[in-house]
């Protein structure tokens, strides 16, 4: 605890339970779970490409087992190493070689540890499978509750007719459920795309043209090998590459998720606000407090604390698209402290995620407040008489209704006087006659019922 009050990010103090599900995924520990992964996967793919030849098969099972039960003892152990050799990937290379010694099979095997790799040989696939991680067990499944929740939503209130709003004003009548199904059917778009993207990698040495493998084994094809490796992980080969994989499929992928967010900032801000109108109640909980001051209030802290999560999230997301595609030349270092944030982009956007997957829980429909403020506003059933009216000749119709409501309120009684005044066929008449703000939604029930 008293831990957490010291730390300097939130996401490490405040927020340290919450962000839980991405600590063994994002955290350096995780960084030197996936390095450890690759390094055994590369060694163990150059032996069973002939690349290495032993007398005896080695039995890779230790590594296997190290590889899928990494322990923070065993991040401690490359920790310690990291501080005499003041490198971090090299750290991981000598602790798997002091690992092999109890292994005279392996051990034998030592001068293949690294082979031919650079440090971001390693590290590339490592953020790669960091991510491929992260966004498949823990991300997807809360941006999905989060489509199923406002779907839910779309069905539930598909014919609840509600007062729209164009510039804060009152405008054409839609449905609650159709405003949900417009979020719901917009993240479920970016989600689409955020699957899209291709994870990339490679292992291509230090400058991308595989020098070093060439220059040892000149007979091997290792291009089709390295392909094969990086395949083999789940990942995507890039084959043009310098010392780096050039992150473009990083700012992709950071673009994606930005979008999805700038839709999840839009409907917090929109829910905020039929909460403030009163559409909505919130559910109560006995002991929580609104304000410090005032007994009554209930605050739609759940959409705030979303909203600025989500906008923090978007920040770093929107420097590391930006930044992460541009090396000097071959290769420079500005990348990696950049990388290290991955996980806290990741991080506020889970804690943002499940702070509206609460609120909209907590949701409860105030359905007499919003019939009411329908109620209020008969003016907006001008566009529906101005539109009929020109249906059928009347030249000034938008003119008329301009003069009649604009800026002004419009009442049951006086909307029907004007409808009896117009010159139109009965028919059209009498479905203006019973037209109220209630009933002039359009298509949308049915278009929320289809989302």
């Amino acid at each position: 605890m008293t831990q957490n009050l010291l730390a300097l990010c939130p996401l490490d103090g405040r927020y340290h339970q919450k962000t839980e599900a991405l600590h063994p995924i994002f955290s350096e520990f995780g960084l030197m779970k996936y390095r450890v992964q690759v390094e055994i996967s590369w060694l163990k793919q150059l032996y069973e490409a002939g690349i290495i030849n032993t007398q005896t098969p080695p039995d890779f099972a230790p590594l296997i087992s190290l590889m899928q039960n990494f322990s923070l003892k065993d991040a401690e152990k490359i920790k310690a190493l990291e501080q005499s050799t003041n490198h971090d990937v090299k750290a991981v290379e000598y602790f798997l070689q002091e690992f092999c010694c109890a292994y005279p099979d392996l051990d034998a095997l030592k001068s293949f540890w690294h082979f031919a790799c650079t440090s971001e040989d390693i590290n590339n696939l490592a953020y790669a499978l960091m991510l491929q991680t992260g966004i498949t067990q823990v991300l997807a499944p809360l941006y999905n509750k989060v489509t199923i929740t406002l779907k839910s939503y779309a069905h539930e209130y598909a014919d609840v007719a509600m007062l729209a709003r164009t510039h804060g004003q009152a405008a054409t009548p839609t449905t609650l459920g159709k405003e949900f199904a417009v979020f719901q059917t917009r993240l479920q778009q970016q989600i689409t795309e955020i699957k899209k993207v291709k994870i990339l990698g490679k292992c291509h040495g230090a400058v991308g043209n595989f020098n070093a493998h060439l220059i040892a084994y000149p007979e091997v094809n290792w291009p089709e090998l390295v392909e094969n490796f990086i395949k083999s992980l789940g990942l995507t080969y890039t084959p043009y590459v310098t010392q780096i994989e050039p992150h473009d499929y990083l700012a992709e992928l950071f673009h994606a998720f930005m979008r999805a967010n700038t839709i999840l900032i839009d409907c917090c801000r929109d829910i905020w606000t039929y909460i403030s109108l009163g559409y909505f109640t919130q559910k109560l909980k006995a002991k929580e407090v609104g304000s410090s001051t005032m007994p009554h209030k209930v605050n739609p802290i759940d959409f705030e604390n979303a909203e600025g999560n989500f906008g923090l999230a978007n920040a770093l997301f929107a420097h590391m698209a930006d930044k992460l595609p541009i090396s000097r030349l071959q290769r420079d270092l500005s990348d990696s402290t950049v990388l290290r944030n991955i996980g806290t982009a990741f991080g506020y956007t889970l804690i943002a995620l499940t702070a509206l997957l609460t609120g909209l829980n907590k949701l409860e429909l105030a359905p007499i407040t919003i019939t009411a403020d329908l109620e209020q506003h008969w003016e907006v059933l001008a566009e529906a008489l101005q539109t009929v009216m020109r249906r059928y000749g009347i030249g000034d119709a938008y003119e008329q209704l301009k003069t009649l409501t604009r800026g002004q309120g419009l009442d049951q009684q006086t909307y029907q006087s004007f409808v009896n005044t117009l010159k139109i066929p009965a028919d059209a008449k009498e479905r203006l006659m019973k037209l109220t703000p209630a009933t002039y939604t359009g298509f949308a029930k049915k278009l929320a019922e289809q989302a």
